[in-house]
């Protein structure tokens, strides 16, 4: 089994450079030679037309052609363009033709098809290209040819002058490419690397120091959130340490009363009356402290639960609600606990939902004075709302904001965690929940996303009610 190569930030920009610069050099060769050739062909032409016209003079009596010269007009000579006129019978009447007569023959041959006034050719010989031009005219009641050519010469030397500037200029480039490769690395490397010291400082709990790096927009996004995660590491660490301390402080009445308890009757006193009031004492307490522990864990378990955790199903509100009030109904048989919206599916996990609504409920028997209403409206496509009101006194705005903190309790309260439970499995749900006042008592309302639509018409779960 092959390993993943493992690079650096480094090797992946000098790479990255090496294959561009391998990229750029592919299409310089794909395509610079064809773009080059096509180039220099039609100037070629251009400048072929342009100094026919020049040569080309009407004389008073007669007509005249300029030539460069008296040199031999062969594939030798670079730039020079030469001009002759033919008539139709393709004897030169003016001009020199070129020194190889087969190239006249194949001019003719090319030639003598033409309709146009004026037409572009190009002969191959030997490994040499004949660029010419013929332009049909009419002076004096003759007809002919007026013929201006130019061997590829110059265009070949001018083409690997071009490639050998291009080569040298692309070996430069490359060559400074590697250079702004090294920087380029060490730049984007340094806010890297004092990033990298920071995880490490925070790694080992020392997460005291802001981080804060002005410049570059998007290392400045990174700082922000950087320093985002830091102060949400620092706030996580002192409710965890807050959690801690009420932790131990709530268990630790308990066990000091059973310790002192227990002491005593070993001792042969009894606090409180009897051996069996004392030992009741001991059991009671005991069992709050079960109940603390109970509440602790299952509280500190939605720091890790996730979505893969959570069982969904499609819930008919009135089986739950029912259940809830069957078992805690027996706590103060002077409350009415009414259910409304029986009908009502709830997508969401059972058994949280339960919790949630055993929770509530217990809360709202310690405040309720004659009755209690758990309701369920599923109108909306979007959510279904969840209430759980008491006729209880109603919560003075300052603790209806800290309410469903941890180890929050109210004048009534026991633990100061069944509150800060529900909003946990509210929020794991994706919902949201709230407290409010209203004309006679209290409401607890959450919101709850309604099922998807594939589920909306599917049978709902069965309920198994807990001894």
């Amino acid at each position: 089994m092959k390993l993943p190569i493992k690079m650096t930030l480094t090797k992946r920009i000098w790479l990255s450079f090496a294959l561009l610069e391998c990229i750029i050099g592919l299409i310089i060769i794909s395509v610079y030679p064809y773009s080059i050739q096509s180039t220099l062909k039609e100037n070629t032409y251009r400048t072929i037309e342009v100094q026919q016209m020049l040569n080309f003079q009407a004389l008073t009596g007669g007509y005249g052609v300029d030539n460069p010269g008296t040199q031999v007009h062969d594939q030798d000579s670079t730039s020079s363009i030469w001009t002759l006129m033919v008539n139709n019978q393709f004897q030169t009447i003016i001009g020199h033709a070129p020194s190889d007569r087969s190239v006249l023959v194949q001019m003719k041959q090319q030639i003598k098809s033409q309709k146009s006034e004026l037409a572009r050719y190009e002969l191959k010989i030997n490994d040499s290209t004949l660029y010419f031009v013929a332009r049909r005219f009419r002076i004096n009641s003759v007809n002919g040819y007026l013929i201006s050519y130019m061997w590829d010469t110059y265009n070949n030397e001018l083409k690997d002058s071009l490639w050998n500037r291009l080569i040298f200029t692309f070996a430069m480039a490359s060559i400074l490419s590697l250079f702004l490769a090294f920087w380029l690395a060490r730049y984007l490397k340094r806010p890297l690397d004092i990033l990298g010291r920071r995880f490490k400082e925070i790694s080992r709990l020392n997460w005291e120091k802001p981080f804060e790096w002005k410049g570059d927009v998007e290392y400045e996004r990174l700082s922000a959130q950087f320093e985002e995660m830091r102060l949400n590491l620092i706030q996580y660490d002192k409710s965890q340490k807050v959690f801690l301390q009420q932790a131990s402080h709530e268990l630790k009445t308990p066990i000091m009363i059973v310790q002192s308890y227990a002491q005593s009757v070993k001792d042969g006193i009894y606090p409180k009356g009897g051996l069996d009031d004392s030992m009741d004492i001991i059991i009671r307490e005991a069992q709050q402290m079960e109940k603390r522990v109970r509440k602790l864990l299952y509280f500190t378990r939605f720091d890790s639960l996730g979505d893969q955790q959570m069982r969904y199903s499609r819930i008919r509100f009135g089986d739950l609600a029912g259940l809830v009030r069957k078992r805690l109904m027996a706590q103060r048989p002077d409350i009415d606990i009414h259910v409304g919206g029986e009908e009502t599916m709830i997508y969401a996990d059972q058994e949280q939902l339960q919790t949630v609504l055993e929770n509530l409920v217990e809360n709202a028997l310690r405040y309720a004075i004659h009755n209690i209403w758990i309701e369920a409206d599923g109108s909306s496509t979007l959510h279904s709302v969840i209430s759980v009101k008491n006729d209880g006194p109603s919560i003075p705005e300052d603790e209806r904001k800290a309410m469903f903190e941890p180890f929050q309790k109210g004048e009534k309260g026991q633990f100061g965690l069944g509150l800060a439970i529900v909003k946990r499995i509210v929020n794991n749900h994706h919902g949201f929940i709230r407290v409010i006042n209203i004309e006679d008592g209290v409401a607890f309302q959450m919101t709850l996303p309604a099922p998807p639509p594939q589920k909306q018409n599917g049978e709902s779960d069965k309920i198994i009610g807990k001894d």
